[in-house]
């Protein structure tokens, strides 16, 4: 988390950008990116460097030579602020605009047509000294950064999106265990936040995989798909990868649900939190998807989605509104009837309702299931999420009580669940009592609460309580009135 000093210095920044007329929160955090990343170029460059320096090996720099210029330790240090917006305007700005056009990059895609918002030499100069006071030393770092950045962003979108918190995006990431040959997709996918987690994880846990020419390969430019509507998001979440070290992810700007979407057993890892309640072009949905599920709910609609791109055998984790766990229409049973019974369903994980505030109070779950095409769903692990670290209330306040590691060492360890109560906090439930059910997959359907047994005094007694307060009153009222002459 962002906090104390470094928080100020960012909402100093924030605030130059707002009082400087570039208002609305996701201009400011595209602006604030393009700076965090050329002084992160420039960064690499000076650790590189210093390396061939050290090695005593040829150095092949990319800024070449009248570049040399464009490097954040070069204008920032220019005489004047003029000298300075100057060389950044036409210079720096188009020189990242260009960077990557070697090739068909998600990079090279997206930052044609981004442009640059500051309006005067006075404005950028505090900008650039803002930042430059950001002690950004480790990937943690950065990521928090961002993710207090995307925190500013406080409404949702018109096509019901919101950010999904990163210690959520973490968990679901430790649970499906992304894998060094795995293709990994997010179809809705904003700031890239899920396909960053996974690249983390990647880093921490397959450390060997990058000695691997032919595995680091593949990491960096076969193993990453997001698709979003938002050209501003798909800059963002170009910028996002590349800062944390995917060289050429693969983003576009793409429908999911269209019929322009033509990915079928592609991918063999989902991690997604879809749109719900958007706005649809119901005309533009792929039929295939409608055969599933026919229905104008986006959050339905991305369900199918992910059971046609999936490969057999490929996992998903994803978000999905309560509704989708006990919704009475036709739709909603048919998508719970085709991940439970022609797929496997992992695990329903109940989360509660503040975990999105504030940008909605809405309740969600997250379903972790299989492709098979054949079925295999048996027994259904559920969980009842309470609490993830923070407060649920609008604030959002890190507290004590935690279920996330709870959930991620029972999921890990399955056999030791089996004969877990239904007055617990995560149990199994058999696929053919849900089946029986309507495939209502709501935990509070399944769960089984102890009412404790409350014994009361007898009525007389209690009747005697009252009579002897009521006595007690009116005699404390009478000298009461005496004392006042009454």
């Amino acid at each position: 988390m962002i906090t104390g000093e470094l928080k100020n210095k960012i909402d100093k920044i924030w605030e130059t950008f707002w009082t400087g007329g570039i208002t609305n929160p996701l201009d400011v955090i595209e602006q604030f990116t393009y700076f965090l990343f050329i002084k992160q170029l420039d960064d690499v460059e000076t650790t590189k460097e210093n390396e061939a320096n050290f090695l005593n090996v040829p150095f092949e720099s990319m800024f070449p030579g009248d570049c040399q210029n464009y490097r954040w330790s070069k204008f920032k240090n220019l005489g004047s602020a003029d000298e300075m917006y100057e060389v950044v305007a036409n210079g720096v700005f188009p020189f990242i605009k260009n960077l990557h056009q070697d090739g068909d990059s998600a990079y090279a895609r997206y930052m044609g047509d981004a442009i640059f918002k500051v309006p005067t030499a006075a404005m950028l100069t505090k900008i650039v000294d803002g930042i430059d006071q950001l002690e950004l030393g480790d990937e943690d770092t950065k990521g928090d950064l961002y993710e207090y950045l995307l925190s500013k962003v406080a409404t949702a979108g018109t096509n019901g999106q919101f950010r999904t918190p990163r210690h959520i995006i973490e968990m679901m990431v430790e649970l499906t265990k992304p894998q060094p040959d795995d293709l990994i997709i997010d179809p809705a996918m904003g700031s890239a936040g899920f396909l960053i987690a996974a690249q983390t994880y990647l880093r921490n846990n397959h450390a060997d995989m990058f000695l691997d020419a032919k595995k680091r390969d593949h990491f960096n430019n076969d193993m990453f798909y997001g698709n979003d509507m938002d050209r501003t998001m798909l800059r963002i979440g170009a910028m996002n990868m590349l800062l944390h070290g995917v060289e050429n992810p693969n983003i576009s700007y793409r429908d999911s649900l269209s019929e322009q979407n033509t990915d079928f057993e592609k991918y063999s890892l989902v991690l997604a939190n879809p749109p719900f309640k958007g706005s649809l072009d119901y005309e533009a949905v792929s039929a295939d998807l409608l055969k599933v599920t026919k229905t104008k709910k986006t959050e339905l609609l991305f369900l199918a989605l992910f059971l046609r791109i999936l490969k057999k055998g490929g996992r998903a984790a994803v978000i999905v509104p309560d509704g989708v766990l006990f919704g009475s229409s036709k739709a909603h049973k048919q998508i719970r009837k085709e991940i439970i019974e022609n797929n496997k369903l992992d695990a329903v994980i109940s989360m509660p309702s503040g975990v999105f505030k504030p940008y909605a109070g809405v309740s969600t779950a997250i379903l972790i299931f299989t492709k098979t095409g054949t079925g295999g769903t048996d027994n259904v692990w559920f969980y009842d999420m309470k609490a993830d670290g923070y407060s649920l209330d609008d604030k959002r306040q890190e507290i004590q009580n935690n279920d996330i590691p709870d959930i991620i060492e029972r999921f890990n360890n399955m056999d030791s669940e089996k004969d877990r109560k239904r007055t617990e906090q995560s149990f199994f439930v058999p696929v053919d009592e849900i089946i029986s059910n309507d495939y209502d997959l709501s935990i509070n359907k399944y769960k089984e609460v102890v009412y404790e047994k409350v014994e009361y005094e007898p009525t007389d007694v209690i009747i005697g309580k009252i009579e002897s307060i009521e006595n007690e009153i009116q005699s404390e009222l009478a000298e009461l009135k005496r004392l006042l002459n009454l």
